[in-house]
C-alpha cells in the first residue's frame, strides 16, 4: 500500500479529527484514511474484547468504519471522534452476536506452567506466556466486564470516556471495573503490571487490509451525505 495519507501532510498543518471529518463530508474522501489509521488500534481492541474471533473482528471493524463514514455528516463534535467511533464499533460487535464461553471453560485452557507458577527461565518467554495468560483471563470475563477493563486498563480511557463509549453511568463503569479486577487471579494481577497495554497488538498489515477494504467500498468520489 502507498504511504499513509496522514504522513504526507506537513507537520505544521496536521488536522484535528473534526477538521478531517468536515473535509471528508465536503467530498475529500481519501482523508477518511487519516481517521482510520489514527484510531484503528482502539477500534480493534474494543471489537476484539467482544468478539474474540479474528475473522469476525476484522469484518466488524470494516462495517463499523463504513457505518461511521455514512453517518459522518451527523458527527457534531460534542464528544470526541474517538468516543464516537468506539461506540459505533461496540454496537457493530454486539450486532454480530458473539457467544462467549463460560469462565470455567476459559480458565481450564490456561497453560499448566502458569497454574504452577513456573514461567520459565527466559524473560522473553515469560513475557509472552504472561501476556497470553492475561488475554485468556480477560477473555474469560463476562462481556460487560471484559469490555470495561479493555477500555479503561488496556486502552487507558478515563472513566467518563468509558461511560460515554458504553452508554452507561460513570458509577456503573467503576462498579464493573472493580468486579472485573476482582475476577482476575491474584497471582496474574501481581505479574500483569506494565504488560496490559501491550495486549491485542494491531499490526500494519492488518491495518492496511482494513483501510483498503473500507476505502474500496466507500469509493473515492462518493459523498457520505448521500451513500449508495
Amino acid at each position: 500500500m502507498n504511504e499513509p495519507i496522514e504522513s504526507r501532510l506537513p507537520t505544521t498543518v496536521r488536522l484535528s479529527d473534526i477538521e478531517v471529518a468536515h473535509r471528508v463530508c465536503a467530498g475529500d474522501n481519501p482523508l477518511f484514511e487519516v481517521l482510520m489509521r489514527r484510531h484503528n488500534q482502539r477500534v480493534y481492541r474494543v471489537v476484539r474484547s467482544i468478539l474474540r474471533d479474528e475473522t469476525e473482528c476484522e469484518e466488524a471493524m470494516q462495517q463499523a468504519w463504513i457505518s461511521a463514514w455514512k453517518a459522518l455528516h451527523g458527527f457534531e463534535g460534542r464528544a470526541s471522534f474517538l468516543t464516537w467511533i468506539t461506540s459505533i464499533a461496540i454496537r457493530e460487535a454486539h450486532r454480530r452476536g458473539a457467544r462467549l464461553r463460560s469462565v470455567t471453560e476459559r480458565m481450564a485452557e490456561l497453560p499448566q506452567t502458569l497454574e504452577a507458577g513456573e514461567l520459565g527461565p527466559e524473560d522473553d518467554a515469560m513475557r509472552s506466556e504472561l501476556g497470553s495468560a492475561i488475554e485468556c483471563e480477560i477473555d474469560a470475563l463476562p462481556e460487560i466486564y471484559r469490555t470495561t477493563i479493555v477500555l479503561r486498563e488496556i486502552e487507558g480511557l478515563s472513566t467518563s470516556e468509558t461511560a460515554a463509549a458504553l452508554g452507561i453511568s460513570e458509577d456503573t463503569v467503576k462498579q464493573r471495573l472493580r468486579r472485573a479486577k476482582g475476577a482476575l487471579r491474584t497471582a496474574l494481577e501481581r505479574r500483569a503490571s506494565g504488560e496490559m497495554r501491550g495486549l491485542y497488538p494491531f499490526h500494519d498489515p492488518r491495518c492496511n487490509r482494513i483501510v483498503s477494504a473500507v476505502l474500496e467500498q466507500i469509493g473515492a468520489a462518493s459523498d457520505p451525505r448521500h451513500p449508495e
